[in-house]
């Protein structure tokens, strides 16, 4: 192919390209954002991937799906701007790349079969839809990183997935997991270029863009004729705020007195000129204790019921207990309660130190596994505060599925439900409670 005839190539690509973007900024207003964010980019290898910033395609590709059938290439287009809202191009580091990948083409791909379009019905959606139905049966919101944590229980079953890649592929990922450097080797992308920006410039700007579409289209779903669904599903997913439960465990921490040294207090030059001209005489002595935060009285609750895994549970408690030991977080001589509740108290154990913590974790059983009320556990503390067996209480967590029968009246101290939320419900809690939502793999 001559060079002329490249340009021209690449030339109607690009014109293909544009008539995909129109075509669905009519179908879909609330995208006009993220539909004409991409800058247009050639390349001499693979089909279509994206940075983030650029719309990388090979011409013969674009082309050859263009004139096969125009709708393939308008699904394409969508397929990859969805990855962007979605943010799916920032992966966390210790994910399975292949399972990722997978998960992310699944999880629009049930977008746009959901959003019922004409101009973006290719002949892959049939394929499709019969797994769709069968995967939203079994876990409920088709969000990446729910089907990514199926997608690694079917490989640990024997299943391949790679006999699914082949329905719902569109473009390669391989450039989500370079670096400027590489992308530069590879595609010719300078990393000072002007359309280009960093990572994190590039994850805020569709982080607006996503939040702008979950407003714009809560609003649109109330329409006739519209069907968010999915995307809405998905866009409250990835928008919604993410919870650092290690933070939140120090708001429980209440003012205590330790014997330490408080270096902020302490001033050494005039320690240092009273050694020098008194000998062994300092003018300041040091101050032997300062004020600091540490957790006191604390009550660990966990629903034992047949809803909430015996192995989450462990998790969770060994959790809770690395953040207190690694941030220091333990008086000499502490009061903790770990209460076991289904309907009723099943145990309640009394932690007075560390070591009396690693010996529970050691020995740890899980009893209960019937139905779920959370009164008794409200009831008991009562009485241990009644008496005096919790004397500083600053707050209670409650590990739970969210089902069950809450106090009426607001307790006097702070109380936190931790839900470990599964994609399919999100119970309500009181307005007295705070809410705290977590992933399995976020415990």
């Amino acid at each position: 192919m001559t060079e002329a005839q490249q340009e021209r190539l690449i030339e109607l690509a690009r014109e293909a390209l544009d008539s995909s973007r129109d075509s669905l900024i009519m179908n879909l207003r609330y995208m006009d954002l993220a539909l004409d964010r991409l800058e247009y980019h050639p390349i001499e290898v693979s089909s279509l991937l994206t940075d983030g910033d650029h719309l990388l395609f090979h011409p013969e590709h674009v082309m050859k799906n263009f004139r096969s059938d125009g709708c393939i290439c308008t699904r394409d287009y969508l397929h990859v701007v969805l990855h962007c809202v979605f943010r799916h191009m920032y992966p966390a580091p210790a994910l399975d790349r292949p399972l990722w990948d997978l998960a992310c083409d699944i999880a629009v791909e049930t977008v746009i079969c959901e959003m019922d379009i004409a101009a973006v019905e290719a002949p892959r959606q049939s394929s499709q839809l019969q797994y769709i139905r069968g995967l939203k049966h079994d876990i409920g919101q088709l969000t990446a990183e729910n089907i990514y944590r199926a997608l690694l229980k079917t490989e640990a079953d024997g299943l391949k997935a790679a006999d699914l890649r082949a329905a719902f592929y569109a473009d390669d990922h391989e450039i989500w997991y370079m670096t400027a450097e590489e992308i530069e080797q590879r595609f010719g992308l300078s990393p000072n270029g002007p359309t280009t920006t960093s990572k994190s410039e590039s994850e805020q700007a569709w982080q607006e863009i996503s939040s702008r579409m979950e407003t714009e289209l809560a609003s649109f779903g109330k329409l006739p004729g519209t069907t968010p669904g999915d995307l809405l599903q998905n866009l409250s997913e990835v928008n919604r705020e993410r919870y650092d439960y290690t933070a939140f465990l120090k708001k429980f921490a209440v003012l205590g007195e330790v014997m330490q040294i408080n270096d902020e207090e302490f001033d050494y030059i005039y320690y240092t000129y009273g050694m020098k001209l008194y000998k062994k005489m300092p003018l300041i002595e040091p101050l032997e204790y300062k004020q600091v935060k540490r957790i006191r009285d604390f009550v660990i609750a966990i629903d034992t019921s047949g809803s909430t895994s015996g192995e989450l549970v462990q998790k969770f408690v060994q959790k809770t207990y690395n953040i207190l030991k690694s941030t220091e977080s333990f008086f000499s001589k502490i009061n903790l309660y770990i209460i076991q509740c289904d309907a009723v108290i099943q145990e309640a154990v009394k932690i007075t130190s560390q070591e009396e913590f690693d010996d529970y974790l050691k020995h740890m059983q899980i009893h209960g596994l019937g139905g779920t009320d959370f009164r008794p556990v409200f009831d008991y503390v009562d009485k241990l505060r009644a008496s005096k067996e919790l004397t500083d209480l600053k707050g209670l967590i409650y590990l739970t599925d969210g089902f069950g029968e809450f106090p009426r009246k607001r307790p006097d101290y702070e109380t936190a439900v931790v839900y470990i939320e599964d994609g399919r419900n999100n119970p309500t809690v009181p307005p007295w409670a705070i809410k705290l939502i977590l992933r399995s793999n976020e415990i």
